[in-house]
């Protein structure tokens, strides 16, 4: 049967800009708003999303749910969506689009298919439908495809690799491990040099010989508090994906400290619509050099 009716849990940035879309590719775009925030709401009704009330209804209407969401809450909802294929009867095809280890996406695999409902796994690159550039790719993987690939051009791009569970997921974790690694290493740098009185030195040298990875410096660490709560359990995953694989979890665990201390800074309540954008990279660190050994 082709898919009509498409439920998305998590209207964050992603998750609300995926659902309009989608609807405005002619899908019916539902959702279960039920003790979610008043900006969540609101970007619900910007997309179009329409709100069923319960997780149970919402299963029962459903074609396929994304789940798309802080990888900190993205076990708990997946046994929430378990306990609600059983008592509702119907068996939606469950898509697991968060940052989350492979291991953890067997876990929410094992629950959905006890169930008696169909999973696959995804991880998503890119920026969301309707931003400058290409769209998202969802990189999925799991014995039946079919449901998701019905949703390929539709505002994102389904990037298939292969059947086994957990593959696409270590696609994601792999590469989020080196852009997301990346991005808090030059903070880390930025905010040693505004402790050791350095960064007008430092900044100089910098955009003599290495003026990429400064102008990139400037653009991402005033910017990146806004996403730093969602970020930690994401460092966290990613952290587990490298210890199964044999390598040094330490990275992302590090990563993870940093996003700490960004989070608990003014700057961290800022959303993409009030981020103040005149805010210089110079202005952000003295911030961060305030609450450093202010995380436990």
């Amino acid at each position: 049967m082709p898919i009509k009716t498409i439920a998305i849990m998590g209207v964050g940035d992603m998750g609300h800009a995926v659902g309009q879309a989608l609807r405005e590719s002619g899908f019916d775009v539902i959702s279960c708003l039920n003790g979610r925030s008043e900006h969540s709401r609101n970007l619900a009704k910007v997309a179009g999303i329409r709100d069923v009330g319960n997780l149970e209804l919402m299963v029962s209407e459903a074609d396929i749910i994304l789940s798309i969401m802080p990888p900190s809450a993205a076990e708990g909802f997946g046994n929430d969506i378990a306990a609600a294929i059983k008592a509702s009867g119907s068996t939606p095809m469950f898509v697991e689009c968060n940052a989350i280890a492979p291991d953890t996406t067997r876990r929410i695999g094992a629950s959905i298919h006890a169930a008696g409902a169909p999973y696959t796994d995804a991880g998503i690159i890119g920026s969301a439908p309707g931003r400058p550039g290409s769209p998202p790719r969802f990189y999925a993987s799991g014995p039946d495809l079919g449901p998701l690939l019905e949703l390929d051009g539709k505002g994102i791009k389904v990037m298939p690799v292969g059947d086994e569970i957990g593959r696409a997921t270590s696609v994601k974790m792999c590469y989020a491990g080196m852009t997301k690694g990346m991005t808090t290493l030059l903070t880390a740098v930025a905010i040693a040099a505004e402790s050791l009185g350095i960064t007008e030195e430092l900044g100089a040298e910098l955009a003599s010989s290495q003026a990429a990875a400064y102008d990139g410096m400037k653009r991402a660490v005033p910017r990146l508090p806004l996403d730093s709560g969602r970020w930690i359990g994401e460092m966290e995953e990613i952290a587990a994906t490298f210890a199964s694989a044999g390598v040094t979890d330490k990275f992302h665990q590090a990563a993870r400290d940093i996003f700490l201390l960004l989070d608990s800074t003014p700057f961290a309540s800022e959303t993409r619509q009030t981020f103040d954008t005149t805010r210089t990279l110079e202005d952000s660190v003295k911030v961060y050099v305030e609450h450093l050994g202010q995380v436990s």
